[in-house]
Order: C-alpha cells, then structure tokens, then sequence
C-alpha cells in the first residue's frame, strides 16, 4: 500500500502524519528532532513510503541530510507555498500542518527547493559572520558619533584607520563622558580585529578553490564575490540556464498583470541578499575602478548614458552573475577579447 507522510519541524520535535493514497490518516505523532528517531517512526507506522515532504528551514535541514542519507525519499518543499495551503485549516498546530505537508506528498502540488550543500553552508557562515561583523562596527561608529554630537562635537568624515584618534580627541574636551566612549571604542578595536582575521580567512578559502580561481578571472570580481556566488549557486549543474540566475538572485524587473492592466516595476528583490549587493559592487568596481576598457565595461558604460548608472550598475550585475555561472558550467576563464 503506498503512504505518504508529512514532518512538520520544529526546534525540538518532529510532528508525523501518515496517510494512504486516498488521503486518510493512517497514523500521527510527534518523535525528537533526530534523523534516526524519524526514520525509526517512518519504517514503523509508513513501510510503504512513497515520499516524505517537510518545509524548507534552519530546523530542518540536517534532518533532510540525515534522512537522504538513510535513502529515506524525502522531498523539501517550499514554505511559501506550502502556507497557502496549510493557512486554510481553522486551527494551525503542528499536527494540522503535518497532515496538510502530507496531503501535499499524496497530490504533488508543492515546488520542490534545492538543499545546498554542506561546503555551500560553511562558506555562507564565514560570510554572514563577517556581515554580521561589519554592521556591528557601523553601529557603534554611529553611535559615537551621535553621543558626541550631542555636545556640539562632529566627527565629520573620516577615514576607518583615523576614526578611533578623532573621536579621543574630541572626547578630551568631556571628561565626564570619557568612560563610556572608551568602552565603544574597545569594543570597536574588537570587532576591526574579528573582521580583519575573517577577511584573512575568506581571501585563503577562495584562493584554495579552484571555482572561486576561475570566478576572480573577471574583472571587478574579488574573493568575497566569488565565495558568495559559489555558495549560492552550489554547482553550475543545479541550472540549466544561466539566463535563470538573474531572476533567481532578485536582479530582473517584477511584473504584474491582470486584464488590461500591465506594469513593470523595480527589481524584485528575491533570493540572497548577500550574493546580490556584492554583484552590485563587483559591477560597481568594473564600471568606475577598473582601467582597462572590456566590452563588458563599454556597454555598462554606454546603457548607463541612456538609463542612468545606477539601472546600468543593476543590469551589469545580472550580465556578471549569468557570465560567472557559464564560466562555471564550462571551466573557462573570462576572455577580456571577442574570439577571433
């Protein structure tokens, strides 16, 4: 008899629903958030497991792992769309969303994501850490500046290496708040430390990855761009076009349409975040730091006279992330020149 199941997870537990073909509940629990407590329920109460479907999520990650190596047939689908359908049950706990994540094994009508890899997960770390880092900085440096200017002192601009001198001398002017501000700045000494040694450590990664070596060949590229587009992509393999990368990193204009009414707004803003912005600034840098003057250069130039720099910079970094992920698919470097 075929069954089908739904894993609703959660930090701690799983919640189980079985069903057979026709939809109705064969068996329902809840087991430990443990690949080998889950595959122990489902060879229980599902023998005839035909698939298993669980939502996309920090929780349920390692479980998909454990259980895809435990040749369990497991599917992760996206959350998004599985809401639409669990939010028309009255009531949502966690037995409810199991079973409606079943029904959806049974019929089929979810979008199956892709789960990256375990190198891809340890590359976004170092960079969400790092990023995490940065903002930290930006924060404290903002409220320096904002716990000075109270008493009538500016730090005005200044460069990240001076800024720690500028504000000591504008602090020698009020002792009274001499304490406090010396233990910013202490903290910010830390965070500049833990951002210079994880830059070190982001630059030695992709300089012992061959795809990020391939990646830096393009101008503008450097190694944080080409760490953040290799943990995203996960292998050239998991797209069968490069076209689709601009659309899947949020960089293609969106669109609505319904009867006689049509627009074309912004880009949509989907997908990472990370990826995107550092494909911004490698478009940035190619456009304005970059001496040499590739054909890539010379139409981000030209479509910059006609719609502005800052659409021309957006459509230059879509024009980069399909570029890096055919350099990818064929193992070649950036050609500066047309073939001849």
């Amino acid at each position: 008899m075929e069954q089908y199941a739904g894993l609703d997870v959660s930090l701690k537990a799983v919640s189980i629903c079985v069903t057979d073909a026709s939809g109705t509940i064969l068996w329902r629990g809840d087991v430990a958030n443990d690949a080998i407590a889950v595959c122990t329920a489902l060879s229980r109460h599902a023998p005839g497991l035909m698939r298993a479907v669980l939502e996309a999520g920090s929780c349920g990650i390692h479980l998909y792992r454990g259980l895809q190596g435990a040749s369990v047939p497991i599917v992760c689908v996206c959350a998004r769309h599985a809401k639409g359908v669990l939010q028309c049950r009255v009531n949502k706990t966690d037995a409810n969303d199991a079973e409606g994540l079943a029904q959806l094994a049974r019929t089929g009508w979810y979008r199956e994501v892709y789960v990256k890899s375990t190198q891809a997960h340890v590359i976004r770390a170092h960079l969400l850490a790092r990023k995490q880092i940065a903002k930290a900085r930006r924060d404290l440096e903002n409220q320096l500046r904002a716990l000075l200017r109270v008493f009538g002192l500016k730090v005005g601009a200044v460069a990240r290496a001076g800024f720690e001198a500028r504000v000591r001398h504008l602090a020698d002017q009020l002792p009274a708040v001499e304490a406090p501000i010396d233990q910013l700045l202490l903290v910010r000494r830390s965070l500049l430390s833990a951002d210079d040694k994880l830059i070190k450590e982001a630059k030695a990664m992709a300089a012992g990855n061959a795809r990020c070596r391939l990646l830096q060949t393009m101008p503008g590229v450097g190694p944080l761009t080409a760490l953040a587009f290799v943990s995203t992509v996960d292998g050239p393999a998991r797209f069968a076009k490069s076209s689709a990368l601009g659309a899947y990193l949020g960089l293609t204009p969106r669109g609505h349409q319904s009867g006689a009414v049509a627009w074309t707004g912004r880009i949509s803003k989907h997908g990472d975040a990370l990826t995107r912005a550092l494909l911004y600034e490698a478009a940035n840098v190619l456009m304005v730091r970059v001496k040499a003057w590739p054909p890539l250069k010379l139409w981000a130039r030209k479509l910059a006279g006609r719609i502005g720099a800052k659409k021309a910079r957006v459509a230059l970094a879509r024009k980069l992330a399909v570029i890096l992920h055919r350099m990818l698919a064929d193992g070649t470097a950036y050609r500066w020149k047309a073939a001849a």
